[in-house]
């Protein structure tokens, strides 16, 4: 390895670092109260790296749940091209949004619970980025609707928006220590949504 590929791979490090203890210090303690020094103490890295990846806390937020949505964007991309009933698609495509979810329950939740605070233009790239992933979902609802296995008495908009915005809720009443796991639960929504679209 060369020294330039060494230097690469420090900095992906520390940038990983970062990233790994902004979430469990956000997830602890809040955002609003954790500052940059604490996450520069707890990556073990200089302020300089920090700001080498981020140019504030608040696109070091932005950028956690922006690479999240990515991927499962490009998820959902690959589920909604593939061949395939629509009806068979969307039950993939929602069976895999909650597992993408339990694989990074703590980003998301720190995310979902500090979101409001995200204001300008960091706001305005995930509000685009998440159309994105709203317009892919309600397209395969109005594909199934036209194939007739969705209900067509509901806008495939009021569909999709319904379900993702209970989807961004849960972090305000599920508990890691309940009854349900998140996979558990995610199986259960899954099944009460596609109840509720398909075609009786």
């Amino acid at each position: 390895m060369t020294e330039q590929d060494r230097t690469k791979v420090q900095r992906g490090q520390a940038r990983e670092r970062i990233v790994a203890a902004a979430t469990n210090l956000f997830g602890r303690q809040g955002y609003e109260a954790t500052t940059t020094r604490q996450i520069v103490e707890a990556a073990q890295v200089t302020k300089g790296a920090l700001y080498h990846w981020f140019s504030s806390k608040e696109e070091l937020l932005t950028s956690i749940y922006r690479e999240l949505l990515a991927e499962q964007t490009q998820r959902l991309e690959a589920i909604t091209a593939a061949d395939g009933p629509a009806d068979v698609r969307l039950s993939r495509a929602v069976t895999d949004l909650f597992a993408h979810m339990d694989d990074h329950a703590e980003p998301l939740t720190v995310w979902a619970r500090s979101m409001h605070l995200v204001a300008g233009e960091h706001a305005a790239a995930v509000r685009a980025e998440r159309r994105r992933y709203q317009h892919l979902f309600q397209d395969l609802v109005e594909e199934g609707q036209k194939a007739g296995v969705f209900r067509a008495d509901v806008a495939a908009s009021v569909i999709t928006n319904t379900f993702l915005s209970s989807v961004v809720q849960i972090h305000r009443w599920f508990h890691a220590d309940g009854p349900l796991t998140r996979r558990e639960l995610g199986t259960q929504m899954v099944s009460l949504f596609l109840d509720g679209v398909r075609v009786a």
